[in-house]
């Protein structure tokens, strides 16, 4: 079997949504229209004109069904390589963690949202809750990195105190849980952590990085009322959200922006948990990366343009782009022809990747503390 040396594109799946947008500018090209939660695919700029737009809401980088574009994997699906490339591909200690797991899944699920409505209020189980009422799946943790949000944006993040959950759920039946949950003002570049247990909505205006567990489990508490696209009511799974829903949990948002200085520009260590870690690489000049021995990563255009460089040849890169970097991935150039943001995600050594460097920059162990979460 060909081993996995460079860096592999990945193409994203396109979700249509009730709440999505018709343009996805500044990160992406629109696609043409699939049918909502479904896949759909890029078409140009002049035929997507002269067709009806489609709402997105979710483009997934690393959904199963998103396809390699070069390398040995060139024409799989992302479910299909992990079975074939297995530990080449995941990394030694995701493929040790997941050893019970059928079938191996890329262990982090990483979107862009691009909001025009709210969604749901809803909340997500733990690992423990989801092994026992969702047939073995994982849980999902998750966190959000505003990449743009108009002045108008709001998210909900967290019950008011006093909160019960006999009044969430009146609440809920009504339609009108909003007003016991607590509102923010979005910034960009803000990052929130959302642990399970987290009750959570998103306003429109929004364009957003998200990263979680690779699960999909969501519990829909309130959905205000509204028809789906086939005119009816979008189910809502009250018993099962009230039973995970916490009450204990504060807000953590707002956390505290660390930034590094490196030669090629800077590295901000965003937020890391034991499910996933994200950094933003900003890029001013050159940068050499190889792969990490024992996991893979994910990056992640948001803005800028350059190449790619490796001793095979090089590729271009612009917002929106997406590489898997495998383990044994060979050294690396990122060039960017003018400034680059790029969004950097794996799954952490926390002592090794965030703490211990924090310490060697003299960070406060009170600040770092509100970036690393157990």
């Amino acid at each position: 079997m060909a081993k996995l040396e460079c860096p592999l594109l990945l193409s994203p799946v396109y979700k249509e949504k009730i709440w999505g947008r018709p343009d996805l500018a500044p990160v992406f090209q629109s696609p043409k229209s699939g049918g909502e939660g479904k896949s759909v695919r890029l078409r140009s700029r002049r035929a997507f004109a002269a067709a009806k737009s489609p709402l997105i809401g979710e483009v997934w980088l690393t959904a199963d069904e998103s396809r390699f574009v070069n390398g040995p994997p060139a024409g799989l699906t992302l479910a299909e390589a992990c079975r074939e490339y297995g530990r080449d591909l995941v990394g030694e200690s995701w493929w040790a963690r997941s050893q019970n797991t059928d079938p191996l899944r890329f262990p982090v699920l990483a979107k862009y949202l691009f909001t025009s409505d709210w969604l749901s209020i809803q909340v997500h189980p733990d690992d423990d809750y989801a092994r026992q009422h969702e047939s073995g799946s994982l849980g999902k943790c998750e966190m959000w990195y505003i990449v743009k949000a108009e002045r108008t944006a709001r998210y909900l993040l967290g019950l008011k105190p006093g909160v019960t959950k006999e009044a969430l759920r009146s609440a809920c039946e009504q339609g009108t849980s909003r007003a016991l949950l607590r509102e923010f003002r979005p910034r960009p570049e803000e990052a929130v952590f959302i642990p399970p247990g987290t009750v959570h909505a998103l306003g429109p205006s929004l364009i957003l990085f998200e990263a979680e567990q690779n699960s999909d489990v969501t519990y829909r508490l309130d959905d205000f009322g509204r028809l789906g696209s086939e005119g009816r009511p979008r189910p809502l799974h009250l018993e099962q959200g009230l039973e995970v829903v916490r009450l204990d949990l504060p807000p953590r948002r707002a956390l505290p922006e660390i930034r590094l200085s490196e030669a090629f520009g800077t590295r901000r260590l965003i937020v890391a948990c034991p499910f996933f870690a994200v950094e933003e690489l900003l890029l001013r000049r050159s940068a050499c990366f190889e792969g990490s021995p024992h996991r893979a990563e994910l990056l992640s255009v948001l803005e800028g343009g350059g190449r790619l460089e490796t001793d095979a040849g090089w590729m271009a890169y612009r917002a929106g782009t997406t590489w898997v970097v495998p383990p044994a991935a060979a050294k690396y150039r990122l060039v960017p022809a003018d400034r680059s943001r790029l969004l950097k995600c794996y799954v952490p050594e926390i002592e090794q990747d965030f703490r211990r460097p924090l310490e060697r920059k003299r960070v406060p162990l009170k600040k770092s503390a509100q970036v690393c979460f157990h």
